[in-house]
């Protein structure tokens, strides 16, 4: 009796050559590649960093009197946004400089290489 009894004619491969299997993981891992890199968590990380950096910091030069005082004449809203921006960039800058390496284009599923 056949492992699949409703289509006993039908192959294990269900009609897929070998190199259509092969150029399917070639591009399924390409978009992976490409994903990857477009989510780097970094990316996420600095970008909310800048932009919440951006708006303490307008908060902070916007404070009264009264907020500075209130802890202990301490602009602590433009420190702390300041301080925000800077984590922010530092994540930025360090996704420009260190990107995500691509996979080796040699290498296949299964760590076979194609020759």
């Amino acid at each position: 009796m056949s492992e699949h009894p409703e289509h006993p004619e039908r192959p294990g491969h269900a009609g897929y050559s070998e190199k259509d299997v092969l150029r399917e993981v070639t591009e399924l891992e390409g978009k992976s590649a490409t994903a990857a890199r477009l989510f780097d968590i970094r990316r996420i990380i600095g970008g909310l960093f800048v932009l919440y950096g951006v708006i303490v910091t307008i908060t902070g030069l916007t404070d009264d009197d009264a907020a500075i005082d209130k802890a202990e004449g301490v602009n602590i809203n433009l420190w702390t946004g300041l301080g925000m921006l800077l984590l922010g960039l530092f994540f930025l800058a360090w996704l420009k400089l260190r990107p995500t390496a691509p996979p080796p284009p040699d290498v296949v599923a299964g760590g076979e290489s194609k020759e």
